[in-house]
């Protein structure tokens, strides 16, 4: 009976294709809707836990003042090497210590030039930056200890300097900035775009050749802090602030003059608010749903006025209210279901498009997909019950007499 019943709504379904389609429109419209902002939502978190992780794994990033990125001014000491060696030998937890000083510089090889940042640190900042090589070797424990004349230059620098041809390395040459030159040693792998702009525009030397040679300075601009995996970053950067404190001579009611930033802390607040926000745009998309829901009642409302005479023959000949209940609420939950899978198939190539436009990750979420086609259903049970109940009550003999 269930199977007959069913193929009867589809009939009815294909009667009026154009009306049924117009019907299922605000469902298709909902469904899609719905996937789309919670799919783009998904890869825009995506794209932002990327960046942020490309910055390293665990990273604690100490630097002098009180505000993020420095600011040293104003009589702010800076860092030193021994402050990085102090807290790589007392702090628990910690996997590496990277000691950096930073400075401008328009490098010049291969008969061109291009101004850009350039980095001296040890090999530390390569693992605690989660940088890896395209081509070449890190620095060797000789030539970080005697301030040796040699360089690793990111992706963005060997091109401009070298042409655009991944192909030409730049390994091996000379390459010059103020009053020295050095040999390009390595390539950093290419990160791209981050939250302090290019990543792969900088040249990094070791840093006592930095010191030495370009800053004529010992003072140290950050301390890149790689935690250990597991490590619990709260009793860490406690321990953390309590010694740089002592280092630096800090009275009990002085304030801090230098700044932890934890990325990861970063990563779990922005992550935490685009989630907020990608809720709440479906939820505001959810509401199209039930425009479709309204849609779909009034069209079976219609449906059983025009059908009014063939209701009262099944009645007549011995239907019973459930089955002509059945017929129309198979109608209805039909008309939304096939709406929502129409809206699945749009929101899959919708999300596909707009994730290459926004250039962020395509995250497929199957859990949204199947709540939004199961929702759907839903849509057509609660909205298209009214109607039936109203078809199943009729009387037979009223019915028959309508005109």
């Amino acid at each position: 009976m269930l199977f007959s019943v069913f193929m009867l709504a589809l009939r009815s379904v294909r009667r009026n294709l154009l009306r049924s389609f117009l019907t299922i429109l605000g469902i298709v419209i909902g469904v899609s809707a719905v996937i789309t902002m919670v799919t783009l939502g998904n890869g825009a978190t995506a794209a932002i836990e990327e960046k942020i992780s490309s910055l390293g794994t665990n990273l604690l990033m100490v630097s002098p003042g009180q505000r993020i990125g420095g600011g040293g001014g104003g009589g702010v000491p800076q860092f030193t090497e021994a402050d990085a060696e102090a807290v790589a030998a007392q702090i628990g937890g910690v996997a590496e210590v990277a000691p950096q000083s930073r400075a401008s510089a328009t490098v010049v090889a291969n008969g061109r030039n291009w101004a850009t940042s350039v980095s001296g640190s040890t090999n530390a900042w390569f693992s605690t930056g989660n940088w890896a090589l395209a081509s070449g070797r890190l620095f060797t424990p000789e030539e970080q200890g005697a301030g040796a004349a040699v360089c690793i230059v990111g992706e963005t620098v060997r091109r401009e300097l070298w042409g655009g041809s991944a192909g030409t390395t730049g390994l091996g040459e000379q390459l010059r900035m103020r009053q020295f030159s050095c040999q390009v040693v390595g390539v950093l792998a290419p990160k791209g775009q981050g939250g302090m702009g290019d990543q792969d525009d900088a040249v990094i030397v070791p840093l006592h050749t930095l010191q030495r040679r370009v800053t004529g300075s010992s003072r140290v601009n950050f301390l890149m802090v790689s935690m250990a995996e597991g490590a619990d970053s709260t009793p860490l950067k406690a321990s953390l602030r309590q010694l740089l404190r002592e280092r630096r001579k800090l009275a009990e009611g002085d304030d801090d003059n230098f700044n932890i930033f934890d990325t990861q802390q970063l990563a779990d607040t922005l992550s935490s608010t685009m989630g907020v926000l990608t809720d709440l745009l479906g939820a505001v998309a959810a509401v199209s749903l039930l425009v479709g829901g309204i849609g779909i009642m009034n069209i079976m409302l219609v449906s059983v006025t025009e059908r009014t005479r063939e209701i009262g023959l099944r009645l007549a000949v011995g239907a019973v209210e459930r089955e002509v209940l059945l017929q129309f609420l198979i109608e209805a939950v039909v008309l939304s279901a096939l709406g929502g899978l129409v809206g699945v198939m749009l929101a899959t190539g919708a999300s596909w498009a707009g994730a290459r436009l926004m250039d962020v990750p395509y995250v497929f979420d199957p859990f949204i997909n199947g709540v939004a086609l199961v929702f759907s259903a839903a849509i057509g049970v609660v909205f298209g019950y009214f109607p039936a109940r109203r078809a199943a009550q009729m009387d037979p003999i009223v019915a028959l007499r309508h005109e």
